[in-house]
C-alpha cells in the first residue's frame, strides 16, 4: 500500500463523517483528487474481503461493516426508527420528484400533509428546505439529503426503484398523472395575474 493510500485509511478510519475526494485531497494539502479517487478505489477492493468495507454514497467515502457480520454487532435491543405511512409517502414523493412544495406535495397524495410530518423527516436527517419556488407565494420546497441515500444504502437517486415498481405497491398511485396535472395547474396559476397567494401551504 503507497503512501497515498495509506494516508487515506488514516484519515477515513480518524473522520467523524464520510468525506468526499475533493475533502480528502484538501485535508491531505498537496493530493490532486484524480489520484485520491484512484487511491480509494484500490482502497475499497483492498477492503472488499474484510470485516469492515469502504464504500461510497452520494460521494462519500466511508468505512461500514461487511454486511454479512452486521447482526454481530447489534444491540440486544435495537432501536429502529419507524416512519408512519404518512412520512413514508411524502419521503418517497420528495425524493421521486424533488425539489417539491408543500401544496405539491398534498395534490400527489391528495390528501393535507401535516407540518409534523415534514418536521419528523428533517429531524430524521433525510429531508432538508431546498429553497422557495419562484411562483406567487414563493411557497417553501423540499428535498432529499445524502444523509437519505446513506441510510437506504444508494449512491444516488437514480438508484431508487423505478415508479412503475412504487406504484406496484399501492404506495403513490397514480404519482405520474396527478403530478403533470400539477405542474399544468402551476404554469396557469403562474401565467395568471391574480393568483392566490398559497405560501400558507408552503
Amino acid at each position: 500500500m503507497d503512501d497515498l493510500s495509506r494516508a487515506l485509511e488514516a484519515a477515513l478510519f480518524a473522520a467523524e463523517e464520510p468525506m468526499t475526494a475533493e475533502a480528502l485531497a484538501g485535508f491531505l494539502g498537496d493530493a490532486a483528487s484524480g489520484d485520491v479517487r484512484e487511491a480509494l478505489r484500490g482502497l475499497a477492493e483492498h477492503y472488499e474481503e474484510r470485516g469492515i468495507r469502504l464504500v461510497e454514497r452520494a460521494k462519500r467515502w466511508h468505512f461500514e461493516t461487511a454486511p454479512d457480520l452486521a447482526h454481530l454487532l447489534r444491540r440486544e435491543k435495537e432501536q429502529l426508527r419507524r416512519l408512519s405511512r404518512a412520512a413514508t409517502e411524502v419521503l418517497a414523493i420528495i425524493a421521486y420528484h424533488e425539489p417539491v412544495s408543500r401544496a405539491e406535495i398534498e395534490s400527489i397524495r391528495g390528501v393535507q400533509t401535516s407540518g409534523g410530518t415534514l418536521d419528523v423527516l428533517m429531524e430524521a436527517g433525510w429531508v432538508k428546505i431546498a429553497g422557495r419556488r419562484e411562483v406567487p407565494g414563493r411557497p417553501t420546497i423540499y428535498a432529499t439529503t445524502p444523509e437519505f441515500l446513506e441510510h437506504f444504502g444508494l449512491n444516488s437517486r437514480r438508484d431508487l426503484p423505478g415508479i412503475a415498481e412504487l406504484r406496484a405497491t399501492g404506495l403513490l398511485d397514480p404519482v405520474d398523472d396527478a403530478y403533470e396535472d400539477l405542474m399544468g395547474e402551476a404554469v396557469t396559476d403562474g401565467e395568471a395575474e391574480d393568483a392566490p397567494d398559497d405560501s400558507s401551504l408552503a
